[in-house]
């Protein structure tokens, strides 16, 4: 079975800086698996804020996740420093799905790559709505 390289820097332009905890190492002494999924989950949505697209508090559209895959290339730890490569791959009527390449410190190729699905739906009702047009050329903007 042939396995897709890691991805690096260059196939992205979006970057979130993360800073990894002292609680993210496991017994291993390396960083837990379930970590890279929060990493991931904080970096789309920071950006997603920070794009004026995502209100959690009180925002009509919110996003459910409703796949996750990650794949791991090599190891992180505290105190690494992480930069969070954001891209989307898909953008659908009401679903977006994104790619993450997580970066330790200053490597060129990703440690852990992977992609979450999220299915905008209205708060209240949680049913499917249509990607507002300022989200839809927002995540134009990022895609790949």
């Amino acid at each position: 079975m042939s396995r897709p390289p890691a991805p690096e820097r260059s196939d992205f332009e979006v970057f979130i800086g993360l800073q990894t905890r002292w609680a993210d190492n496991d017994i291993y002494g390396h960083m837990n698996n379930v970590v890279h999924y929060k990493l991931f989950d904080t970096a789309i949505n920071q950006w997603l804020m920070e794009a004026e697209l995502l209100d959690p508090q009180s925002g009509s559209v919110i996003g459910l996740v409703v796949e996750t895959r990650c794949r791991y290339h090599a190891e992180a730890a505290f105190p690494d420093r992480i930069a969070a490569g954001i891209a989307v791959d898909r953008l659908g009527t009401s679903s977006v799905t994104y790619a993450i390449g997580l970066f330790r410190n200053n490597e060129t190729l990703a440690f852990a790559d992977g992609a979450f699905i999220h299915v905008y739906v209205d708060r209240d009702s949680r049913r499917p709505v249509k990607l507002p047009q300022v989200w839809r050329d927002r995540l134009a903007e990022i895609s790949r």
